[in-house]
This record gives C-alpha cells, structure tokens and sequence, in this order.
C-alpha cells in the first residue's frame, strides 16, 4: 500500500517517468487517482447537501412557475407567469416583492427580480424576458398578388408593391426586385433578420378595363328642353385608343326616367360601363297648392287630417318619421297621397352629426316606408330645411354637401316657401294658422305649404285652407319625384 502511494506521488501520468514504468504499475496508479476523485466527488455533494439544508432550514424559499428565460413578441403583453415562496412548509408567497419593468415596445432582454425577506434572511431569483421581433415583414400589391399584368411593348416600373414590417415600419424601399425566368422575385427583411420572399408569375397582357367618369350620374331635364349628353373622361392604363359609344333613348316630351349608357372600350377588348340616370321633371306648376306634412304619423291628428283630405278630394304629401303607427302610413299610401322621408330620430345631433349619421337616420325611415307600402320613396325633406343653420353647430359644411349627394343618389329633396307656423309651440289658433297660409298664397308661384299632422291646429285649420283655395281658383297636389323642386338657400 505505502508503496503504491509512492508511486502515485512519484509518478504522474504521462509524464516521461511515468511512461517508463510497466502496466502494472500503471494500473496501480490510476487506481489511486480515481480512489482520491471518489473522495473529493463525495465530500463536494456533501457540502452541496449539507448547504442546500441549511438554506433550506434558515433561508425562505421562492419557485418561479413556468420558464426562467421568457421570449416575448414585440408589442406583445407581458403578462406574469407567477411564483411561489415558503419557510419551512409555511406559505409566504404574499411577502414576495417583484421588480422591474418589461417595455415590449422596445427589443433587448429585461430582468424581473423576485425577493422576499423573512426572519432576517433574504432570497432572490431572477427571470429573463427577451422581447423579439420574430414576425416576418409583409408585401402586399395593388394589384393580384399572384400575377403580374404588364401592358405588351413595356417595362415594369416596380411601383405597384409595399412592404411593411411591424416593427420597422414602411421598408419598401428595402425590397429588391429580379426578374426570374417568367416570374419576379421580391426579396425584403427587416432590421431583426426576418426574410419575406414573393413570387409573381409574369404576363404580358393588357387586363385592365378603362376609367370612365361622368361630369353627371343623375341629370334633371324638364319637359319641353334640349337634352344633351354629359362629357366624360376616359383614361387607360395601355393604350390612348378608347372608343365611347353612348346608348339609350331620353323623350324630353314625356314625364319619367330614363337611362343612358356609356361604354368604353380599349384595344385589348376590355369594357367598363356607367349608366346615367336622366330624369324629365313635370313643367313648373303655377298656382298648384303643394300641402306638406311633416313628424308624423300620430294617432289623433293624422288620422284626421285624412279624414279631411279623403272628404275634399285632396292629394298631400307626408314626410314621414320612424314614429307613429304602421296603419297610417299604410292608409297614406292606399288613398293615393305621396309619402316622402323627414328623419329617423328627429334628432339634429344624430341626424347631422357627420355626413354617414345623415345616411343612416335616412336608410332608417326608408326602410320603414318600403315595408309597410312595398314603394321605395325618393322624396326628402331636411329637418329644418335645407336653410338650417343648426346643423353648423354638429358639423359645418355638412348642408352644402347633402345637398349635392342626395342629388347624385337618386334622392329629391323638397324645402317650402310657404310657413304655416303652426310648429311654434301652439302660439297660434287654427284660424290664424289658416290666414298665414292663405295670405301667402299666389297664382304666380308653386305654393309649396309647410305643416305638421303631429300638431291639433293643423287638423283644425286644413279645412279651410282646402275650401280657401278651391274658392279662388287654386288646385292642389301632390309631390311626385318629378315634381320641380322647391329649395332654400343653404347656410352651412
């Protein structure tokens, strides 16, 4: 044994001396080297254990739930995976402090730091969040993402494509574009590393129909007038050579609509089209009694006022609400008077607060028309006129261009220049009502009248408006979308 031991303090292995010695000698060396290895093995997991213990015993305890290195997308919400702490089997995971901060808005590696103090003895551990940009930037096309129409005879410009990363923002001007055999590659990657390759197979042909554009989609011709084509313009991506044939037949001799139609055509054989929608007003009716009624229907009040009208043989015009019962509305339409839309709501703050506001409150009551009279009505009648200045206050402006959109959707909108002021909060009595109409009456204009079938007065006064004109010499109708309109000057 003393003698091994000599040998394996004499000798070290590989040494020149060592190289001398015979196998067996040899053996008897390694031998004792791994036997001291053993020792040392031993006593280091030892100590491991016997520290391992005394933290155990004298040092609380935290275990972090899930990962201790988190990867976070960009933009992405961190959210804690949580952790647990305890001191000899008792839970203190309350005393747990955590700190530090993760910005996903930002790339790199944070630190969250958990530590808890508990009878004098701290322990702390740390989890790593990486925020990363894995996320591959994105190429999108004007046109088909797949193909890629070149007119014949020319280059492609490389202008009909973008790139857009979600962390670098616009890089198109990173993109490289080659020309592969019969496809284009399209090669982009962002600041990360990401890489976006995109393929377009190539085609020489001219697939784009013309743009073509009218000065007027919807022309107000009255009877009796010359009508004469709208101008247009045409553009083409390939070519100058467009031809324009217009069709279809407009009678200005008779009352109604009618269609145009315009069609381009390119070299290649592709067509667009727009029809034009021409309508023939009725002549100017001089001396026509127009009664218009507005905010109905109401049970009480219009219900007589077609009492009235059924027993005179009088034909109005009903600008309706969404209120009211379905019956009268129905009743309107049976007995052949014309029923145009008001307002939804009646509400100046929905109804003009932005332009899609107006359309909506209208598609409303439209909708409501439509399904009690099977009749899609095209008549309007502004709240508060096309005049109103109230709408200013919700959006400026908004009159000046309701007034031009109703027009080129189809829509005819009817004002009055004729106030019955029977609106203003029952300040006046049925005859009084009666004599601000008949007073303003002329056989030198269209008398377009406006009241409200909502309010008593009225139903008293109707009557003898009716009888007034009958007596001198007025007729009376109603609106119809032919009807010329009668307008007010805008203020908004």
């Amino acid at each position: 044994m003393k003698k091994d031991r000599f040998l394996s303090r004499r000798y070290r292995p590989f040494s020149r001396s060592f190289r001398r010695l015979n196998d067996l000698q040899k053996k008897r060396i390694y031998r004792l080297r791994f036997q001291k290895f053993t020792v040392c093995i031993v006593f280091l997991m030892v100590g491991v254990c016997l520290l391992a213990g005394y933290q155990m015993l004298f040092f609380p305890r935290i275990k972090l739930l899930g990962s201790r290195v988190v990867e976070l997308e960009y933009q992405e919400k961190y959210e804690e995976l949580g952790y647990c702490s305890s001191y000899r089997g008792k839970d203190i995971s309350s005393k747990v402090k955590v700190k530090g901060d993760v910005d996903s808005s930002k790339l790199g590696e944070y630190q969250i730091t958990y530590e808890v103090q508990y009878h004098g003895a701290t322990t702390t551990k740390t989890r790593i969040v990486r925020v990363v940009d894995s996320v591959k930037p994105k190429i999108t096309f004007s046109a088909s993402r797949k193909k890629l129409y070149i007119c014949p005879d020319s280059k492609y410009l490389y202008d009909d494509y973008q790139a857009v990363d979600n962390y670098d923002g616009d890089i198109t001007k990173k993109v490289k574009v080659d020309e592969v055999g019969d496809k284009m590659r399209y090669q982009v990657e962002d600041s990360a590393g990401n890489k976006t390759v995109v393929e377009r197979k190539i085609y020489y042909q001219d697939v784009e129909s013309p743009t073509l554009t009218l000065d007027n989609e919807t022309v107000l011709v009255n009877k009796g007038d010359y009508y004469q084509d709208s101008s247009y313009q045409v553009l083409d991506n390939c070519t100058k050579e467009v031809s324009v044939e217009v069709s279809g037949d407009v009678n200005t001799n008779q009352v109604g609509e009618y269609e145009r139609k315009y069609r381009a055509k390119d070299k290649a054989g592709n067509v667009s089209e727009i029809v034009q929608k021409v309508i023939v007003m009725e002549p100017v009716k001089k001396g026509v009694i127009y009664l218009t009624f507005d905010d109905g229907p109401r049970s009480g009040t219009t219900d007589i006022i077609l009492n009235i009208l059924k027993e005179k043989n009088v034909k109005a015009t009903f600008f309706v609400t969404s209120g009211g019962p379905d019956d009268l509305i129905k009743r309107m339409y049976d007995e052949g008077h014309s029923i145009g839309l008001h307002t939804a709501s009646h509400d100046y703050s929905v109804v003009y607060g932005s332009i899609d506001s107006y359309f909506q409150d209208l598609a409303i009551v439209s909708d409501r028309v439509e399904k009690v009279t099977g009749q899609k009505s095209y008549l309007i009648r502004f709240p508060g006129g096309s005049s109103n200045t109230v709408s200013k206050k919700y959006t400026p402006g908004i009159m000046s261009y309701l007034t031009k959109e109703v027009l080129s959707r189809g829509y005819r909108y009817y004002d009055w220049n004729i106030d019955s002021r029977d609106a203003e909060g029952g300040k006046f009595t049925a005859d009084e009502i009666s004599n601000f109409v008949t007073s303003k009456l002329s056989h030198d204009k269209v008398n377009m009248v406006l009241m409200h079938d909502v309010k008593v007065t009225t139903k008293d006064a109707i009557g003898k408006i009716i009888d007034y004109g009958k007596a001198n010499g007025y007729t009376f109708d109603a609106i119809t979308p032919y009807t010329d309109m009668v307008v007010q000057r805008v203020n908004n």
